[in-house]
């Protein structure tokens, strides 16, 4: 099974270091790159006052955030939903970088999971192109028109969907696959549902060419395989 945690988040402005804080994480679950249905998401309250230009991305007020719990409140119920999946993100170096800004103020070590960064992989799959998620949503034609403003969880799922067309898209997962059982988070199973015509395809071969396969047919054995599908194979094809 392969797990991948495709990531996202929110912040008071641009760098850890100068003291900007994280404000938002949202999470979507890949189960062998198909969204799983489990998701996480928490607010956070920065402790500290919001810049009018991240306010203008996100729209997070500091008044919004004053009740919501702070980094050292969520961390473990973070960490136990990511465990040690692979993290899918869109510009990884910053989000990392404000997690475990956040990880080293409440005591915890950074995180060592494997990181697949979207920017990337866009930059190899386009190179010279625009590589921003709206760029890559109107590449690929996803609908982000919920996009008013930044929010972790919404470009989580966008990304998720952006991932899957770098990764060679819906073929991934197939066109035979008409049916996808999740269960829980520890597997998944895909079954395919194939029907029989309606009516059978006329034979392609001749009568002599029935009788000479016949003849073939008779000098493999009692045990050949033939045998097993010799009448369906006059009728279905």
């Amino acid at each position: 099974m392969n797990r991948e945690i495709v990531l996202d988040t929110e912040t008071t402005g641009l760098s850890p270091a100068a003291g900007d804080r994280l404000v938002e994480i949202g999470c979507v679950e890949l189960i062998n790159h198909i969204p799983s249905g489990q998701h996480y998401h928490v607010y956070v309250n920065p402790q500290c006052s919001m810049p009018e230009e991240a306010f203008r991305v996100h729209g997070l007020s500091e008044e919004f955030l004053a009740d919501k719990p702070l980094f050292g409140a969520i961390v473990d119920d973070f960490r136990a939903f990511i465990g040690d999946a692979t993290l899918v993100i869109h510009n990884a170096s910053f989000d990392m970088g404000f997690l475990n800004a956040e990880l080293e103020r409440a005591g915890h070590k950074p995180l060592a999971n494997p990181v697949i960064d979207t920017v990337m992989l866009a930059r190899q799959k386009h190179p010279g192109a625009r590589v921003s998620l709206d760029a890559m949503c109107k590449h690929y034609g996803i609908h982000n028109s919920r996009r008013t403003l930044h929010g972790a969880l919404l470009d989580s799922e966008i990304l998720a969907e952006v991932y899957l067309e770098l990764l060679g898209g819906k073929q991934i997962s197939l066109a035979l696959i008409a049916e996808r059982t999740v269960l829980g988070t520890d597997a998944i199973t895909t079954r395919a549902t194939v029907s029989r015509r309606p009516n059978a395809l006329p034979p392609r071969m001749t009568p002599a060419e029935a009788v000479a396969h016949a003849r073939f047919v008779a000098t493999l054995g009692d045990d050949a395989m033939w045998h097993r599908y010799r009448d369906d194979s006059s009728t279905e094809q």
